[in-house]
């Protein structure tokens, strides 16, 4: 037992590495971008290269994994990281940042999948709930760490890529001397759309639309606060607070969503969430005390609407689908968040800064009111039938494999085995 929590901890170690890594580099890129003149709408395609090559990660993968092993496949990803972070301090040119941002993402996706796999692997019924907990605090104080790296060294020179690649190389320490045996390979992933809407056409829709509200901020919150003048130190600050408030606000609003209709707390958060954007749009504030509580707010229910969503599918999921559902919600959040960069950098170059919150709200208005149409259409899940709300970590792509790693899908494989399927 001893043994095992030794390998467990060594890998949270890895993922903490790993996790600094990714938010120092993506938020060091977007501001250097903008430091460097390099246009809105060209800065918004970081985002959208970074999560095209994500997804394609998640499928391609596990082939690398079941080809060469888990240790040597993540040797190789953790490394081709650290290049790419030193290639993009080297060539500081956006057409070739699009390019290096979409290998980035494929990297990331497969190092997430093998340390998230081999948490998997030593995971029991009765410790899978704490070591996800474990995993949930590490990849959000890790990926807050990270960014407020920005605000301790100068972007406009070569350090802070080399910090970034240093990170990345430290990150594959904790697997390359592990003693630990490698887990089973990688599942494969797969996309059903018409199963997946036929289940809960609320839970499609909106995980579409909140991957575009979160990916246009993920990727261009940093832009919108270099463009209207607040320090680096505050822009760092001002990140991170929307991730702290969205992990803080998953348990209490998701509680609320398990004692009464999803779907009215998913439209009471979208359009909160809608208002204060709309309010950031309106007001233009400058002070940074003012932006930071505010982006404070909007992160406290922003963040918490992609779970929301899957809760309310999984409420209408047959017993055993947690794993098939779950998967092919955060596939449809990945598509979402190549698209959200692209429209907030239009009109973040067409208008002001602050029109990256048109666009998210414009994204959220329209989860609102697709949710208050499917209403009039279908009952609402009996409360004994529902499922225990569970946290996903939407402020970053997750893969499959840290699905997987939830409690409840330890669960829903219990239930799958003698359960008949939930029906309206």
């Amino acid at each position: 037992m001893r043994a095992s929590f030794g390998s467990i901890i060594a890998l949270l170690f890895g993922t903490a590495f790993l996790l600094s890594a990714s938010g120092l580099h993506g938020l060091l890129l977007p501001l250097r971008g903008q430091l460097e003149g390099f246009s809105t709408t060209s800065l918004g395609l970081l985002g959208t290269s970074w999560a095209g090559g994500f997804i394609a990660g998640c499928y391609l993968a596990p082939r690398l994994v079941r080809r060469v092993g888990h240790v040597r496949s993540f040797g190789a990803l953790a490394a081709s990281a650290a290049t790419i972070a030193l290639l993009t301090g080297i060539f500081v040119e956006i057409n070739t940042w699009i390019v290096l941002r979409a290998f980035t993402g494929f990297v990331m996706a497969g190092a997430y999948m093998v340390i998230e796999s081999w948490l998997n692997e030593r995971s029991t019924n009765e410790s899978r709930g704490t070591i996800f907990g474990l995993y949930m605090m590490v990849t959000n104080s890790s990926l807050m760490l990270g960014q407020m790296g920005v605000a301790f060294g100068d972007i406009s020179t070569p350090i802070l890529f080399m910090v970034t690649g240093i990170l990345f190389c430290l990150s594959l320490l904790p697997t390359a001397i592990s003693k630990a045996q490698s887990p089973a390979p990688l599942a494969s992933v797969s996309l059903d759309l018409k199963a997946l809407y036929a289940n809960s056409p609320i839970s499609v829709v909106a995980c579409l639309l909140i991957g575009v509200a979160n990916g246009a901020w993920g990727t261009l919150g940093a832009v919108y606060g270099a463009s209207i003048g607040i320090p680096t130190f505050y822009i760092a600050l001002m990140m991170s607070a929307a991730v702290l408030c969205g992990a803080l606000g998953q348990f209490p609003i998701g509680k609320i969503s398990d004692y009464t209709d999803r779907r009215y707390v998913l439209i009471g958060a979208a359009v909160t969430a809608a208002l204060i954007g709309f309010a950031i749009f309106v007001l233009a504030p400058r002070t940074p005390e003012v932006i930071l509580v505010m982006v404070g707010l909007y992160g406290l229910l922003a963040y918490t609407l992609y779970s929301v969503s899957v809760a309310h599918a999984n409420d209408h999921a047959p017993a055993g689908k947690f794993v098939q559902v779950s998967s092919g919600l955060l596939m449809l959040y990945g598509i979402g968040t190549m698209i959200g960069p692209i429209i907030a950098g239009f009109f973040m170059n067409f208008l002001r800064p602050e029109s990256l919150f048109l666009a998210t709200a414009a994204a959220h208005i329209s989860v609102a009111g697709y949710a208050a149409l499917r209403i009039s259409r279908r009952a609402p899940v009996p409360a004994e039938a529902k499922d225990s709300f569970t946290t996903q970590p939407a402020e970053r792509l997750a893969t499959p494999q840290a699905i997987q790693l939830n409690p409840r899908a330890e669960l829903s494989v219990d239930e799958g085995n003698g359960a008949d399927a939930k029906t309206d």
